[in-house]
């Protein structure tokens, strides 16, 4: 690892934190994060390794260097957006505008069960800290002065959350590094993501990338990226260009399949090509690709069953919220992510029990890596002192211990998900603030604890899609594909993260009062911010109903488990996804041609998945096609071409943006909105 690597890896976290909030909510292009294949980093890979590198000739960056400035950039990619920053803010200080808005609100006086360590101190300066977030500060055509930002009301918050979100991430990379040694070096999965970047980077022998000598790379490719360009032009010139529509509707089918559209399943009759996702399929399973494109079929067709008979498994069953209330669309969810990681921890146990009683001192024997032992350390050291923070905040540390496992459980899976099948963009939605109310029960909760817990999940894990661990996953393979030692890049994720936080977030301050409400979207800043204060004061009110307001408020430690009271609608649904797990992964093992993965599980009523159902059916189709008709030869001919549609459309979402950006510069106005993934 060399030091010039290291720098123009940290100088990549500066730029996509720098950029990513100004490009997502001013500019409105693509996001430059948006998923766990961020169009900004590898798009700025294939921009530099084709235009920049060649032109470096002495001093091109070798293949072994790239990995590295990759990983540093990919771990900074938590932070700007939907992983952190896209709603930190919003959720702290907009609680106290809509308090003015809604009567119920000031009625239960539900802002004071928050302890005023956690927001930002509105008294100081109400009109600036709260009023200047709404209204935004600045002028058309003038920006405020960085000392017109009510900083210091700021402090307060940054060092109650900074500590919790760092000491989480720290657990986040060491963990990576456990897993890491289990998954690619015993059980060899194939990383999809990682093996795309990786031929991308130049050979070590020559500096050359062998995939752009392919004339079929081109071809795909250029032509993703010439259909993308066009319909961009078509925003600026619609009387010119005629746009190529990439959406399809199928919906006049939708009247002869009731049940689907009872259960939700409407939106799958109009999908939407997705070049990426076609060309991933290629580099994964004939399974897995079927599955994800039939996952949202069956779900849809088995919540319009379950609604033929009453029972609408999408629709809450507690609270207020369909986002973050009670639904056994959640447990079934979690049940089967639960039912995976067990299958995972048995798959392993030989080498994690090792590393963990190494880890402990328990124990000398064993081949396990002196890496994984001190991996295993940080991470049980990290998430003790997360676990002692969310105590800290006012959780009992009962359940403090247990949220910390729901979240190990979730991020395990999702990595899991993302390394095996490279399904880039996974949204699974599995709050452990919900999880804890299911099983729990209100009463044994109460209101104050239901609301601290919301607001931790609003900050940590509110919109999962762009998560350390999984970029974690994927730039240690990519380092390990490249023979690059895993410890020393580790740690320097590590600084990365920091130091992009050092920078994002000033930033992302500074634009929310210079721009005001021009910049505002209903998630972020209607939506997050107030789902749960509605849940918990549905919850008390239905407590105050049934004469337990009292008693839930005054339980604590061992008493709420005395106290509890589970929601069996959402019990059936945890053990009903931890069983299809099982029953599918005891047939894929007993039947050879068993054709659906267990992944369809934990990802058929994720969130977003129906908008890439139909691409990966077309993909699942076009590779068994190919093997069928053509053979491994022609597979392995058109494998470039399959590559040259991921980069084709990656760079057809990153060159908007930096068109955009230019003009932006130069005119001091808004360019026209264009995206090409899911916003």
């Amino acid at each position: 690892m060399t030091v010039r690597a290291v720098v123009f890896g940290l100088l990549g976290a500066v730029l996509v934190c720098g950029t990513s909030f100004l490009n997502d909510r001013v500019l409105r292009q693509t996001y430059l994060v948006g998923n766990n294949m961020p169009v900004s980093v590898y798009g700025i890979l294939i921009l530099v390794v084709l235009c920049i590198n060649p032109l470096l000739r002495r001093w091109r960056f070798s293949g072994r260097e790239l990995a590295v400035v990759m990983a540093l950039t990919l771990a900074s990619c938590c932070l700007p957006g939907s992983g952190l920053l896209r709603t930190f803010a919003s959720a702290l200080v907009l609680p106290y505008h809509y308090e003015k808005l809604e009567p119920s609100w000031r009625e239960e006086q539900i802002l004071s069960y928050i302890p005023e360590r956690m927001v930002p101190d509105i008294a100081s300066d109400e009109d600036t800290v709260l009023g200047g977030f709404v209204q935004g500060l600045g002028t058309p055509g003038n920006h405020i002065r960085l000392r017109a930002v009510p900083w210091s009301a700021w402090v307060r918050p940054v060092l109650f959350w900074m500590p919790m979100v760092l000491t989480l991430w720290v657990a986040m990379i060491a963990l990576a590094v456990v897993l890491h040694r289990q998954w690619s070096g015993h059980e060899h999965l194939p990383y999809p993501i990682a093996a795309f970047a990786d031929s991308l980077l130049p050979s070590e022998a020559d500096g050359r990338v062998g995939l752009f000598r392919q004339r079929l790379f081109w071809v795909g490719a250029l032509a993703v990226l010439l259909i993308h360009t066009n319909n961009y032009l078509c925003t600026w010139f619609p009387d010119i260009f005629i746009p190529i529509s990439l959406r399809f509707s199928f919906s006049p089918l939708a009247r002869f399949f009731p049940t689907l559209v009872r259960g939700g399943g409407w939106s799958l009759f109009t999908p939407t090509l997705f070049f990426s996702v076609i060309g991933i399929c290629f580099l994964i399973p004939t399974d897995l690709s079927f599955t994800f494109g039939i996952g949202p079929w069956l779900w849809a067709l088995v919540v319009g069953v379950f609604a033929a008979y009453g029972l609408n498994l999408n629709n809450v069953v507690e609270g207020s919220c369909w986002y973050t209330g009670l639904k056994p669309r959640m447990f079934i969810l979690f049940g089967a992510n639960v039912g995976l990681f067990l299958a995972l921890l048995y798959t392993g146990r030989h080498f994690y029990g090792q590393v963990a009683a190494r880890a402990c001192g328990l124990s000398r024997r064993g081949a396990v890596d002196g890496l994984s032992v001190w991996g295993c350390r940080v991470f049980l050291a990290a998430m003790a002192a997360f676990t002692i923070l969310v105590t800290a905040a006012g959780v009992d540390w009962q359940l403090a211990v247990m949220y910390s496992g729901v979240l190990v459980v979730f991020y395990v899976v999702m990595s899991r998900i993302v390394s095996e099948a490279g399904l880039f963009h996974v949204q699974s939605n599995i709050f452990p603030c919900c999880i804890l109310w299911g099983f729990m029960g209100a009463p044994s909760l109460g209101p104050r604890t239901l609301l601290l817990l919301q607001v931790i999940s609003m900050i940590l894990i509110i919109d999962p899609r762009e998560s350390l661990l999984p970029f974690m996953s994927n730039s240690l393979q990519l380092l390990e594909r490249r023979r690059e030692a895993l410890g020393r890049p580790a740690i320097w994720c590590g600084v990365a993260v920091v130091v992009g936080l050092a920078v994002a977030l000033p930033l992302t301050l500074y634009i929310h009062y210079d721009q005001g409400n021009a910049i505002w979207e209903s998630w972020a800043d209607r939506d997050v911010p107030t789902m749960q204060y509605q849940n918990a004061i549905a919850v008390q009110r239905k407590l105050a109903a049934q004469d337990m307001l009292a008693s839930s408020l005054a339980v604590s430690g061992w008493g709420r488990f005395r106290q509890m009271a589970p929601n069996a609608a959402c019990v059936w649904g945890f053990a009903g996804g931890m069983a299809l797990v099982m029953a599918f992964s005891a047939a894929r093992l007993r039947f050879r041609h068993w054709p659906l993965h267990p992944l369809l599980f934990v990802t058929w009523c994720t969130t977003h998945i129906s908008s890439f159902a139909g691409s990966f059916l077309l993909g699942s189709l076009i590779k068994w096609a190919v093997l069928k008709y053509g053979g491994n030869r022609t597979y392995d001919r058109l494998r470039p071409l399959m590559v040259g549609l991921i980069a084709g459309e990656i760079l057809g979402a990153l060159l908007p943006s930096l068109v955009g950006a230019l003009y932006y510069v130069i005119t001091g106005e808004r360019p026209k909105a264009f995206r090409v993934m899911l916003s």
